[in-house]
């Protein structure tokens, strides 16, 4: 296993984004596939019933995201600092850890569905039972995201990004072809979309437990070995907790903007669930670079070389522009060509358009700040991008309700309230980076 605290930065920082990005292009791939599928063979009503419920997965699988991310770090800073008993034990517990909270997710996320998406999100009445069908079945599967996350997390942690690749894409194809199965051919619905995913996520779970047990020695634990270690769990949540904490934020927050979405009609819902799936190509370079700067940062501050995360910040930036830029002239080119592959109806058309023209060029200003929030988690403060996203959605939900039945902007600041956001988050993020504070306290101690 080879650490990134030696040679050229932007090699190192390449080589291991790479499989991330290509990791993420397959999800949203599938993602894509999938909504395509809902669209064109159950109809309208269930394309927005799975678009409207994104933001209540996303506040669970923020919490997997956050504390697998959270223990990474620590992992990734026992590694970098050859402290291989730090790395077993911080990944034992780390394990433990987050598939207990995957247990308690899928329990929780079940009970509170019905609350949630009729008062919270305040779905209407034409595709509730759509929308809580579909969350229901997709529930059940979040234990298996949650393993999964840890899995991969621990594994990035010790520089072997290219594993989850592999793990998507056995994931992606399968839930592809069970999407044509259970949707296009025994016509299921949204029930059959969300079993599809459930049992893709399984795949890729059971897949990714037997490469890193197979793969790394380091990584073969004896079942008396996953026991509760509350010292590793709690630099884990010290880490993980606000990297969770701000994507639950960016739920909570993106519930509200889902909120204005509805109220706008079915149309406009059906054109948002496909302008997000199309925006979240515009930003997996910025965060698969995010999630590249966490693993360098980590590796290299535990190896006292704070100078090489400076370096590699800068290299990185140039990189990821580079593709971010070429993804948004692609999709401002071919946005029509897009739009006709989702089934959308007239006005829902009109509206996507609109969207994903604006968001080509609103989300260039967000590549160019997301991948700082890797250094900050790779250096202990993890907390930072956590104020930052913050700040940045409170901007984009105050926006839109000032503004969303106004002569100003009206409807469009559904995708205009973007550029006010990232703006303020851009000003934050790199004043705290100049500013030097996130070098202070960034290591973890070594384990006892």
């Amino acid at each position: 296993m080879k650490t990134m605290t030696e040679g050229t930065p932007w090699k190192h920082i390449l080589r291991f984004s790479l499989p991330v990005l290509a990791g993420s292009l397959l999800q949203q791939l599938y993602n894509t596939v999938d909504t395509i599928i809902v669209g064109k063979f159950a109809g309208e009503a269930s394309l927005s019933a799975v678009g409207t419920t994104m933001s209540f997965v996303f506040f669970f699988m923020s919490i997997a995201i956050g504390f697998s991310s959270g223990n990474g770090v620590v992992v990734a800073q026992f590694y970098g600092a050859g402290d291989k008993k730090g790395v077993r034990e911080c990944a034992s517990a780390g394990i433990l850890f987050l598939m207990i909270l995957g247990v308690l997710a899928a329990i929780v996320s079940s009970i509170f569905a019905r609350p949630a998406y009729t008062y919270l999100v305040q779905v209407p009445e034409s595709f509730l039972d759509l929308t809580l069908l579909y969350f229901r079945v997709y529930a059940i599967g979040l234990i298996f995201q949650f393993g999964y996350n840890i899995f991969s997390g621990i594994l990035r942690a010790v520089g072997d990004s290219a594993a989850s690749m592999y793990f998507l894409l056995i994931s992606s194809v399968l839930n592809i072809v069970l999407d044509l199965l259970f949707v296009a051919v025994f016509h299921w619905g949204v029930a059959g979309a969300a079993a599809a995913t459930d049992i893709a996520q399984a795949a890729s779970f059971v897949a990714a437990y037997l490469y890193m047990t197979k793969k790394y020695p380091l990584f073969r634990f004896k079942l008396s070995e996953y026991k509760w270690n509350t010292s590793m769990v709690q630099k884990t949540v010290k880490v993980g907790f606000p990297i969770s904490l701000q994507l639950m934020i960016v739920s909570v927050g993106f519930t509200f903007i889902q909120r204005a979405v509805n109220s706008f009609g079915q149309a406009m819902t059906a054109s948002f669930t496909v302008g997000q799936r199309m925006e979240m190509y515009l930003n997996m370079p910025s965060m698969a670079f995010q999630t590249t700067l966490a693993t360098y940062a980590g590796q290299n501050i535990g190896a006292g070389k704070i100078d090489r995360v400076r370096l590699g910040v800068r290299q990185t930036f140039v990189i990821s522009l580079m593709m971010t830029l070429a993804i948004a002239a692609l999709m401002w080119t071919f946005s029509d060509q897009i739009i006709t592959l989702f089934g959308l109806s007239a006005q829902a058309a009109v509206y996507c358009r609109a969207h994903l023209r604006a968001v080509a060029l609103i989300n260039i200003v967000f590549t160019l700040y997301v991948p700082l929030f890797g250094v900050f988690q790779g250096a202990n403060h993890s907390g930072i991008p956590t104020v930052v996203a913050s700040a940045a959605l409170g901007m984009r939900v105050i926006v839109t309700y000032l503004f969303r039945y106004s002569d100003f902007l009206g409807h469009t600041v559904i995708w205009w309230n973007g550029i006010f956001g990232f703006t303020l988050a851009l000003i934050v993020a790199w004043g705290y980076y100049f500013s030097g504070r996130w070098q202070k306290g960034a290591r973890i101690e070594a384990a006892s």
